[in-house]
């Protein structure tokens, strides 16, 4: 305890090591609209910057909240501040709002570019996850974390970000969203297999506590094929063989597959977690670069 007193409880809060999350869909995001000739300097910071807060807002949201339902109990994962008395509950509170508030001084920027529908999207991804585990129906509570992450860390935040830089969505945007919303997926998946004891006994009802531990890692494992598929079905309709340099990191992905199979729920697991975060950023610049190179 005496080392992680030593360390910035709010950094601890922030879980850098899963902000990859945030940043790989901004990535691949802006380069579809690059491809297009429709790259924008500073609404790609301003999404990056805002991408990067509503996680860190997220994870806030969930240390706190987690704490309050009596989930961190006997936890196996990294130290939760609340838990730990680092942080009281109030100030995980207050910090969560002031993320969530900076979150919003840069959407209002991000709406006058994009526009009611920058609006809508801005105010649905805080409300949930705030509702990811606080609220009367807590997502991850309800085995609906998988696909929150699936949904906005994949999906929206990858066609979001392209509509910001060129005001429409395209088919490509949204089946290219499809191979980092499973990556994304898998960082939920690895926490969940790690805390299905503690999370079944504080009645969490995650995925993983109600399929099981094998079947966590079988989903796992089907979601990384599946993400190394998107681009090469897209390489091949569209005659751009560049748009597989993804598969540069399928040794990386491999180690993971074989490594989640062979460690127990336990700790052991934490730095699974940490390098699916890491593989999932590598797939994303792979990604984003053979989609610029390879410009239509």
């Amino acid at each position: 305890m005496k080392g992680v007193a030593s360390q910035n409880p709010w950094l601890l809060a922030a879980r850098l090591r899963t902000l990859p999350a945030s940043i790989a869909p901004v990535l691949v995001g802006t380069a579809l609209a690059w491809r297009e000739g429709h790259f924008q300097l500073l609404p790609f910071i301003a999404t990056l910057l805002t991408a990067v807060l509503l996680q860190v807002g997220a994870n806030y949201a969930n240390d706190v909240f987690d704490f309050l339902k009596g989930a961190d109990k006997d936890r196996k994962g990294p130290t939760r501040v609340t838990q730990s008395g680092l942080v009281t509950p109030r100030q995980m509170l207050v910090g969560t709002a002031i993320v969530f508030g900076l979150a919003t001084v840069i959407g209002v920027y991000l709406v006058y570019v994009g526009g009611w529908v920058v609006l809508a999207i801005g105010l649905f991804a805080i409300v949930a996850a705030i509702a990811y585990t606080a609220g009367p129906f807590p997502l991850a509570y309800h085995g609906l974390g998988d696909l929150f992450a699936f949904v906005f860390f994949g999906v929206i935040a990858i066609c979001g970000t392209y509509y910001l830089q060129t005001q429409h969505v395209s088919t490509l945007a949204l089946a290219a969203s499809l191979s980092t919303a499973l990556l994304v997926m898998n960082i939920i998946t690895v926490n969940n297999l790690r805390d299905i004891d503690t999370d079944g006994a504080a009645q969490k009802r995650t995925l993983a506590v109600r399929i099981g531990d094998r079947p966590t890692r079988l989903e796992y494992t089907i979601s990384t094929v599946l993400a190394y598929l998107v681009p090469v079905i897209l390489a091949v309709i569209h005659a751009k063989w560049l748009w597989v340099l993804p598969l540069l990191s399928a040794p990386i992905a491999w180690r993971l597959v074989r490594d989640l199979w062979a460690a127990p729920r336990s700790p052991a697991l934490n730095p699974i977690l940490a390098r699916t975060a890491q593989l999932n950023l590598i797939f994303a610049v792979l990604f984003a670069i053979g989609l610029i190179v390879a410009r239509s």
